[in-house]
């Protein structure tokens, strides 16, 4: 990640005496060093390659109208942002703008504010997470970028010179499970997209929503494992269309990998155009990728976020259930491996071997 940061700070969350949630801030943000260069730049790199996250956005709310006599001038204006952190992390920004002396002051404040509300979300919640949470201001490729992270630790062992063995801490980023990602730049710009908060959506069935995403005032808008399965399928059935043969639809999904990829690497939403630009298309009739997705049932979006799972998707067919575990390669379908939907069967052709061996000492056996 090429990018400018601009201000980085970590906080602890703990378990004190009485067993509750507590937050011990740091004092300052810490200097940026080539050392918390290379750490934002693995909690991005970590961040995007998590499969699974959720997009939406700040939660809005029509104004009260408890006391009509009051004299308010954000109800007179329509539609109040009713989330706290968005109002603080909108005051930090304009400070930002401003290019005053105090800025990282300002964050700092945001950064500890957002620590104790986060605090008293748990409390209300009745949850317990502690570990570092991690504020990360960033500026890539002309966008501005908000990451909050929560890390637990984990030990490892070093040798040192002497050869003696020593035990160290450090930050579990593979087991990153509680991190949400506001793109500034799209607020400020676009906020009627909605589309500015990615976040993890949770280990084991549990949503980040039931209390990290509370505690930002966040609501979420697209299931990008749901647009990214939609995509996928969309792909199957323009490529069917096209009458390809196998080898050059296999072709084809590698050149879709590719595009994902490069958009996972670069934390960048891919486009419907672009991908159509990669894709074959009839010149006669002015048919692409593209033009075919808008005319399906429920349209693909024009961006879509790309979701780490989705490469597995357009490399193999894989399933479980009842015991039964069956992964292969999309290439060998009509190849080695043949399906007859009318009696549900799948044939396979040539067996790896161990899996041969062991079935040949079974049935010798029996």
């Amino acid at each position: 990640m090429s990018a400018l940061i601009h201000h980085f700070v970590v906080h602890r969350l703990i378990l004190n005496k009485e067993e509750k949630i507590e937050a011990i801030p740091r004092d300052n943000c810490l200097a940026v060093t080539p050392e918390i260069e290379l750490l934002a730049h693995q909690i991005n790199h970590s961040f995007n390659a998590k499969p699974g996250k959720g997009v939406g956005h700040f939660v809005d709310n029509a104004p009260s109208v408890d006391n009509e006599n009051e004299d308010n001038d954000e109800e007179k204006s329509g539609i109040t942002d009713v989330s706290a952190f968005a109002n603080e992390l909108k005051n930090y920004m304009a400070e930002k703008k401003a290019a005053g002396d105090n800025v990282e002051d300002a964050f700092h404040r945001f950064s500890v504010s957002a620590t104790n509300r986060l605090v008293k979300t748990l409390a209300d919640t009745g949850t317990v997470e502690t570990g570092f949470l991690i504020f990360c201001q960033y500026e890539y490729l002309a966008t501005q970028y908000l990451m909050i992270a929560l890390l637990n630790t984990r030990s490892h062992v070093e040798v040192t010179h002497s050869l003696d063995l020593s035990a160290r801490e450090h930050l579990d980023l593979a087991r990153m499970q509680l991190a949400v990602r506001f793109d500034l730049t799209q607020w400020e710009i676009q906020p009627e997209q909605q589309r500015y908060v990615s976040f993890i959506k949770g280990r084991m069935g549990r949503k980040v929503s039931d209390f990290f995403m509370q505690f930002v005032g966040c609501e979420e808008l697209v299931d990008v494992k749901q647009q990214n399965k939609q995509l996928i399928s969309t792909v199957d059935a323009y490529l069917a269309s096209e009458a390809l043969d196998p080898q050059e639809q296999h072709q084809h999904r590698e050149e879709v990998k590719s595009y994902f990829k490069e958009k996972i690497d670069a934390g960048e939403s891919l486009s419907v155009d672009e991908l159509a630009n990669r894709l074959p298309a009839n010149e006669e009739t002015n048919n692409n990728f593209s033009a075919f997705s808008q005319q399906m049932e429920t349209p693909l979006e024009k961006e879509i976020q790309p979701d780490p799972a989705a490469l597995k998707q357009l490399a193999k067919f894989s399933g479980q259930g009842g015991g039964v575990s069956i992964s292969f390669e999309r290439k060998l379908m009509g190849d080695r491996v043949f399906y007859d939907p009318a009696t549900d069967t799948l044939t396979l052709r040539g067996l790896p071997p161990n899996l041969k061996d062991q079935l040949n000492r079974q049935s010798s056996m029996d």
